[in-house]
């Protein structure tokens, strides 16, 4: 629970963090200006990308609630974090680790997506079996007999406003 509860936070920060590596990782293992170009039209991107994952994550019911990622969230963020570090390494394997990245990236939202579609189903179903089990329950009505309204009964509810008195 405490990895998960780390990953919560630690996303949001990654999100503002690895953009940055590598442009620091060009700087200090070398590369060519047109790698610099592909870095500076990349990293907003890949920060934009980052904080839409990390914001459906964060609005799942569960996730709130628990206030914890799946682990399903911490294998797929630890593996698409580790090709961006990889990827600023600026070695002999860089192309690997950004097709690496790339296809992790989009593994990361396309899980994600399904996660929060399937988290809010399940909250919409539990939410709707609460509704029908406080609806079942007996209830004082009007003609002072207990019990669920019935098909066919007719239930009339009269407001009472008072006005008030004219001076």
């Amino acid at each position: 629970m405490i990895i998960r509860r780390a990953f919560r936070t630690w996303m949001v920060i990654a999100a503002v963090a690895l953009p940055i590596w590598p442009l620091i990782g060009w700087g200090i293992f070398g590369g060519g200006g047109w790698q610099f170009l592909v870095l500076v039209i990349s990293m907003p991107i890949l920060f934009v990308a980052m904080l839409i994952v990390a914001g459906l994550i964060r609005a799942r019911p569960t996730v709130r609630r628990e206030k914890a990622v799946s682990w399903l969230d911490v294998g797929i963020l630890t593996l698409w974090q580790a090709s961006v570090i990889g990827f600023g390494l600026f070695g002999p394997s860089s192309d690997a680790f950004a097709v690496l990245g790339v296809l992790t990236g989009l593994a990361a939202f396309w899980i994600v997506l399904w996660e929060f579609f399937t988290d809010a189903r399940n909250r919409a179903r539990e939410t709707m079996a609460e509704f029908e089990q406080m609806a079942s329950r007996p209830t004082a009505r009007p003609n002072g007999l207990n019990g669920p309204v019935r098909d066919g009964e007719e239930l009339i509810v009269v407001k009472e406003t008072r006005i008030p008195p004219k001076d």
